[in-house]
């Protein structure tokens, strides 16, 4: 069996090099799309929570969700958790939410590849020999749906994002344009993040 759901060659050129991690997240994106009853996002109206965190290679998954999906970073349809898994959450306000992550038995069998020898030493993946990336891919293709994901339904998962808006205000300071969400007020006049002295947080709103 060979999954339906490759990414076109495109998908390749955005990320930069082949690996199995972002055909995985593409393959995710497209199965979570089917199971929810919607197409790609062309505006503002779905959302993605990838559990993957930073320092690991498996990031490249974000990658293929974005691909597959059109919930892009860019579209503000993608706001990582940092919980260090390989999963993430669908949501759409009218279809709910599902789960998928990748099952611990198929995560351990890509032990036995050479191309994971290669990122162990630290070789990056575009000079790993096509070869070995080409087999581990292939391999990947192969397998079954329900050999590679679990999946779970989320009836009680909400979130409510950020109303958009066009209002800025120009900072005092630096003057340069500020959106209003992001502007703070020092000695009465308004001001950049930057400009205002105050610690920078960066919160995951829900």
């Amino acid at each position: 069996m060979m999954t339906k759901h490759i990414p076109p060659e495109w998908a390749f050129e955005f990320h930069g090099h082949k690996c199995p991690f972002m055909p995985l997240g593409y393959r995710m994106g497209k199965l979570a799309l089917a199971y929810l009853g919607i197409e790609p996002e062309a505006d503002h109206g779905f959302f993605i929570f990838p559990e993957i965190g930073e320092g690991h290679p498996q990031a490249c998954m974000m990658d293929g969700l974005q691909a597959s999906t059109g919930a892009t970073y860019g579209k503000l349809l993608m706001a990582k958790t940092f919980y260090g898994k390989l999963a993430a959450t669908f949501y759409h306000p009218q279809k709910g939410a599902v789960r998928y992550s990748l099952k611990p038995e198929f995560v351990d069998q890509f032990g036995k590849f050479e191309f994971f020898g290669y990122r162990k030493k630290g070789i990056e993946p575009s000079k790993i020999p096509a070869a070995a990336a080409d087999e581990v891919l292939q391999w990947v293709y192969d397998q079954p749906d329900d050999v590679i994901f679990k999946v779970e339904a989320k009836p009680d998962f909400k979130f409510t994002p950020v109303k958009g808006s066009f209002n800025k205000a120009k900072c005092s300071i630096c003057q340069e344009y500020v959106f209003e969400r992001y502007v703070r007020t020092k000695d009465g006049q308004p001001v950049c993040i930057p400009c205002s002295g105050y610690e920078k947080q960066v919160l995951i709103e829900r």
